[in-house]
């Protein structure tokens, strides 16, 4: 188990400052697919929120203003949680990757960080990258033989990206509340997938987790919201909160959350 930080030495863990005299704790945990959020995770929200409009440290278009470029919306999460020293507060998550990368204060960091300087995915993808013109070159210029050649390359780039990609899912390990550790491979063997979704691990609700596991605070309740506008999908709408996905969350956090009472499914 890793030493819990206090409040002052870790920026992941923002502790409630007003008092919560009128906020009782929840009897049980979010049951994450089906939620009406808990008294608490709304005012961890609402703090979060307020970070998100008025920080300065990265710049992320989410399509609220007029800033250039791609807009991306994203889904974040907070997480009510109890340290070993007793002090309520939050966790926040974002779901893939903020401003291009995987670490910001405030939040909890990646179960694994694919971006990292040195890493085998950067060689990996840089390998592809030199793959991908070597097709390009041969497909402008046809010198004699280029389909074989190109046929052969073609076998090589998708060789090499399921291998990459079965290494990714190597580096994915999840905690439950018992200490007990499962990798991605055998969470979703064993509920009948094929193989991971591609971003598995990834989504806010199990890093949330995994950061409170790792540093021994209890999870009290816990929701998700999408800040920002989606140009993909008209489903996802600006500050409204979502249930957890079941493609790629429902296998990890049924692993997660074994043993935790959590709340009935709303009627």
């Amino acid at each position: 188990m890793i030493p819990f930080l206090s409040s002052r030495e870790d920026f992941a863990f923002t502790p409630f400052e007003e008092s919560l005299a009128d906020y009782p704790l929840p009897a049980r945990f979010t049951f994450p697919f089906d939620y009406e959020p808990h008294p608490l995770s709304l005012l961890a929200v609402k703090k979060l929120q307020l970070h998100l409009e008025n920080q300065e440290e990265w710049i992320h278009n989410f399509g609220l203003s007029n800033q250039e470029g791609p807009v991306i919306g994203k889904m974040f999460g907070v997480l009510v949680v109890s340290t070993p020293e007793n002090e309520i507060g939050y966790l926040a998550a974002f779901s893939g990757k903020l401003a291009g990368g995987n670490h910001h204060d405030k939040f909890v960091p990646p179960i694994f960080d694919g971006v990292e300087n040195g890493g085998f995915l950067n060689a990996g993808m840089s390998a592809l990258t030199r793959i991908n013109e070597e097709i390009r070159s041969l497909e402008e210029g046809m010198p004699e033989n280029y389909q074989k050649q190109v046929f052969q390359l073609k076998t090589l780039r998708k060789t090499n990206s399921i291998l990459l990609q079965e290494e990714i899912f190597d580096q994915y390990h999840f905690l439950n509340q018992a200490g007990e550790e499962k990798s991605l491979r055998r969470i979703f063997d064993d509920a009948s997938y094929k193989n991971p979704p591609s971003g598995a691990g990834e989504c806010a609700a199990p890093k949330l987790l995994q950061y409170a596991f790792q540093h021994d605070m209890k999870p009290l309740a816990m929701a998700e919201f999408w800040w920002g506008l989606s140009p993909k999908s008209d489903f996802w709408k600006h500050g409204q909160f979502y249930p957890a996905c079941m493609e790629k969350c429902a296998p990890i956090l049924a692993h997660m959350l074994e043993g935790m009472e959590m709340d009935e499914k709303p009627k």
